[in-house]
């Protein structure tokens, strides 16, 4: 049985934040919408175990996994979800012929990953808030009692 890794070497979460970037980028200079489904389908893979461009990224490490600055792997999954989101709506959007729909979508998830790639995980901002209004929330609950 796999266990489920409790974190990602920072280098193989920035290589899929860049090939989720480039795509974009690329998507939305080319009107080539078919390059979002590289990394969409590999985020989508990723969330079974198995993210095809870090498991290509992880060749290229020359130290081992444990001597990199670590990423949350729950982080990182609740991050490839919307990115996979962004990705499916913007590629939607093109294929169907509603372009406002694409090209935001798309753009989104550009921009997101670019400020990733420079150090401000919009993504993880969410989750942190989220995880706050859950938690603020669960203590003004009354107290049952027997």
């Amino acid at each position: 049985m796999t266990t489920k890794p409790l974190s990602i070497p920072r280098p193989l979460v920035r290589t899929n934040q860049w090939t989720i970037f480039l795509a974009a980028v690329f998507t939305l200079v080319t009107g080539q919408y078919g390059l979002l489904l590289i990394p969409l389908i590999a985020n989508i893979f990723g969330l079974f175990g198995f993210n095809p461009i870090m498991r290509i990224a992880k060749n290229f490490l020359k130290k081992e996994i444990k001597n990199y600055i670590p990423e949350d792997a729950a982080q990182q999954r609740f991050n490839s979800i919307i990115a996979i989101s962004c990705l499916g709506l913007g590629f939607l959007g093109f294929t169907i012929g509603w372009q406002v729909l694409g090209y935001v979508f798309t753009g989104m998830v550009g921009i997101a990953s670019g400020i990733a790639i420079l150090g401000f995980c919009i993504g993880c901002f969410i989750h942190f808030q989220w995880s706050q209004f859950q938690y603020r929330r669960r203590q003004k609950q009354p107290v049952k009692e027997n």
